[in-house]
């Protein structure tokens, strides 16, 4: 379980503010900031076409021409997608916490051609030969659409130990099930009825390996070509913010600026002499402009001269910046490394008492000092690693010292069954289900208004006149409504006149503006669409039935698929419109229902609870990552068909590669234990449990309603606040919604140990330090993040082969 993308900082732009603020407000000003970031991509020059600006039918004509599926660009992104995959199942096992990389994976994949073709030159000055001109043609001419690729690819393989449930519901399967939880079966699969036999005696269902792939493969292929469909609707039509999607496609150009050759070179150089004459004509005819440029070409060529130089010293600084960035990785990367291999021989690095040894050993106060989670908080931004700091204070200052003196956990403070640790965790859930709720239920509401408001009054006009029954035989033989383009649902609906639906120039497009799409051979055929969809669930239903053989039913297997194509939808919206993919959420809600669909006294109950809530969780995730990448790609003019396929091939290597990096930790390690606690594994199975008719520990039920409900009041509050528009900028969003706690971040806060969200917290605020109060560009604190999240993820590689080889700790 992730924090579902929220708003981080990096999603914010990439340069600095103009001044200091409070770091809950981090993300307070994004509206404000969306007219900075255009004037900032416009004085770079990225490309012809602004970026975060809707892309116009030349500038996707012209980047169609270019090459979109290379081979170079997908071994690339499945290279950094492999290496992300292992620090997530690394990190998810932790702490349940992974990273999409989107923005790292594309910044990784440009220093990497960069640097190439940096080496490549000195090879050829060397007298480098064959070799220098080999590798010179494997790292010249990286663009744009390619880093689209790269990070598509990249983020498809890396999510996959999330979205395969890796870091939840099969650990919750393998090591979290009870003895009399055991589903039964009438199997004759010897590794099926081998794992029933285990699971009989010690409880777990531990599958082979092969079963894992197939079940792997089974929940990747879905969610992605279902999101072909809502491409047009959420990207092109209402042209939904999607803001990490758009922030990706920022930086991707700005790290191409001033590298423009061919066609994109001359449209760009076009489009400068095209502004330096809108510029100089302001408020004057063509005749004018013509006479003063004949005034004055002594100074024209001045300026061009002047034009000539500034480009040089700008060409100058940009490789020197990245000559920097690229030593910040490298350096980061080594220092993260470093301490991860440092602590496998000191172990008690992972824990360090700085509230002195009494709070770090009875009520688990202590210090995490990984520098991949200094990283990850400075990805997720100040808001909501506060926001898990205030619910790691509620839970272990408040909560915990409850529940321990009053007897309602009477074990350790640290043991999930008998300990405060466990009880706990129930109001965490009670937080993320009422978020989860009212936020999908406002995503249901929200076009159920627009549309009463616009299409109500011309309804009940039509009733009056001609009668109920007359009115509705006229829908239903000419339904369509002519002369209407699509809606944004964030404007004011139309009014209507006598019954009649008037046209608003605020919330509908202009008959001359038209939406804009990639050529067609660059999309998804429908016929694709449709194969692909009826294949891909035909085989995610075959997949889970030969893997959990007569432990959950066909017709069961295809509600929770139907279920998550539904639910995907809402998951879409919310990603598009705030950023947050509420893949948790849905998931919960997926299992509440699930509870209703299956008899409480089935013996398979909660093994069926958890493998609905998996492939729920699974659709919404792979369906929003897509849809975030295409939004990069739509803003760039990447192909969308060759980012589907690019997309496809990354799911499949990732189910692979995620299903071994799983068996490797459990195989070498011990789980749950001290390093690898599983949190999000206890939460898949209490959630089980709780619907399927469990009891619930003492005193629990007051004090979850209670949480729920003031967070399902701060959920809707953080809804309003979102829609309000500031004066007179007319930004969107209140400036005090940071302030208000998301349930998620705070759910998160508390059921993982302090240690992590300590760590978190301060890179949060040193991202904050940075950006806001330094007012420095975002970028260097990007470069770092990555290399301190990618050197642990990796380095923990090597602790895993000590490990399995025996090595002792110091």
């Amino acid at each position: 379980m992730a924090p579902d993308r929220g708003p981080p900082s990096s999603a914010a732009t990439s340069f600095p503010p103009q001044s200091s603020s409070s770091p809950l407000s981090q993300n307070a000003d994004d509206d404000d900031n969306d007219n900075r970031l255009l004037r900032h991509a416009i004085s770079r020059s990225t490309a012809f076409e602004p970026i975060s600006q809707e892309p116009d039918a030349a500038f996707l004509r012209a980047r169609s021409e270019q090459p979109q599926f290379t081979l170079r660009a997908l071994l690339t992104g499945l290279l950094i997608g492999v290496l992300i995959a292992f620090s997530n199942t690394y990190f998810g096992l932790q702490t349940g916490w992974i990273s999409g990389m989107a923005m790292p994976s594309a910044l990784i994949g440009f220093t990497y051609f960069k640097a190439l073709r940096a080496i490549t030159g000195r090879l050829a000055e060397g007298g480098g030969g064959g070799l220098g001109r080999w590798m010179g043609g494997w790292g010249e001419g990286f663009s744009e659409v390619e880093n689209v690729l790269v990070q598509t690819v990249a983020g498809s393989v890396g999510t996959m130990p999330l979205g395969c449930g890796f870091v939840g519901v099969v650990p919750a399967l393998e090591f979290l099930l009870k003895p009399e939880e055991t589903p039964e079966s009438a199997s004759t699969d010897p590794g099926i009825v081998q794992a029933l036999a285990v699971a009989h005696e010690t409880g777990g269902l531990r599958l082979p390996l092969s079963k894992l792939i197939l079940w792997a493969l089974g929940l990747c292929f879905f969610g992605v070509v279902f999101a072909v469909p809502l491409r047009k609707e959420v990207i092109v039509r209402e042209k939904l913010k999607f803001p990490s999607g758009t922030a990706t496609a920022l930086m991707i150009g700005v790290l191409h600026g001033g590298e423009k050759t061919g066609t994109e070179g001359e449209m760009e150089e076009h489009v400068k002499r095209d502004g330096t004459r809108r510029r100089r004509g302001d408020g004057g005819d063509e005749e004018s402009e013509a006479l003063m440029a004949d005034a004055s070409p002594p100074a024209a060529q001045e300026s061009s001269e002047h034009d000539d130089s500034e480009q040089r010293e700008e060409a100058i600084g940009i490789k020197e910046d990245w000559r920097k960035q690229i030593r910040l990785l490298t350096n980061s990367f080594a220092i993260s490394g470093t301490y991860t291999l440092v602590s496998y021989f000191i172990p008690q690095l992972h824990s360090i008492p700085i509230f002195g040894p009494h709070l770090a050993t009875t009520w688990l106060w202590s210090l995490n000092p990984s520098p991949a989670y200094v990283g990850q908080g400075i990805i997720m931004g100040p808001a909501t690693t506060i926001h898990m700091l205030l619910g790691a204070v509620l839970g272990w200052v408040v909560l915990s010292p409850i529940a321990k003196y009053k007897g309602w956990a009477s074990g350790e403070v640290g043991d999930w069954n008998t300990g405060s640790k466990g009880w706990i965790v129930w109001v965490s859930l009670a937080i993320m289900l009422a978020d989860a709720i009212v936020s999908l239920g406002w995503l249901i509401l929200k076009p159920t208004i627009w549309y009463g408001k616009v299409y109500g009054p011309p309804f009940v006009h039509g009733v009056r006149e001609k009668g109920l029954r007359r009115h509705l035989g006229e829908l239903v033989r000419d339904p369509k409504m002519r002369g209407y383009s699509p809606v944004d649902l964030n404007d004011e609906p139309t009014t209507a006149v006598n019954g009649q639906l008037s046209k608003s120039t605020s919330n509908l497009l202009d008959e001359d503006e038209k939406e804009y799409d990639a050529p067609p051979d660059h999309l998804i055929g429908w016929k694709t669409t449709l194969f692909g969809l009826i294949a891909s669930l035909a085989f995610c239903i075959f997949a889970v039935q030969y893997s959990f053989r007569g432990m959950i039913s066909i017709s069961l297997t295809a509600i929770a698929l139907l279920l998550a194509l539904l639910l995907s939808v809402m998951g879409v919206r919310a990603l598009g419109e705030t950023d947050l993919n509420p893949v948790s959420g849905i998931s919960k809600l997926t299992q509440l229902i699930f509870a209703l669909v299956t008899p409480a006294n089935s013996p398979n109950a909660v093994v069926i609870n958890l493998l609905a809530g998996g492939i729920s969780e699974a659709g919404a995730l792979q369906a929003g990552d897509l849809l975030q990448d295409l939004k990069t790609g739509h803003l760039l003019g990447a192909s969308p068909k060759a980012q589907f396929y690019g997309q496809l091939i990354g799911s499949a290597v990732g189910a692979v590669v995620s299903a071994c990096v799983y068996k490797l930790y459990t195989h070498v390690y011990t789980i749950p234990s001290g390093l690898f606690q599983v949190p999000t594994a206890y939460v898949w199975i209490f959630t089980a449990r709780l619907v399927t008719g469990q009891g619930l520990p003492p005193h629990v039920p007051v004090f979850a309603a209670g949480a729920a409900g003031i967070w399902a009041c701060l959920t809707a509050l953080r809804i309003y606040g979102n829609l309000i528009i500031r004066q007179p900028s007319g930004a969107k969003g209140a400036s005090w919604v940071p302030y208000v706690p998301g349930g998620i971040a705070v759910a998160v806060g508390m059921y993982n140990t302090p240690s992590f969200t300590l760590a978190r917290t301060a890179g949060g605020l040193l991202a904050w330090w940075w950006t806001r109060w330094k007012g420095r560009e975002e970028t260097p604190m990007i470069v770092l993040a990555s290399g301190l999240i990618l050197g642990e993820g990796l380095c923990s590689i090597v602790n895993l082969g000590l490990a399995s080889g025996g090595v002792p700790h110091l």
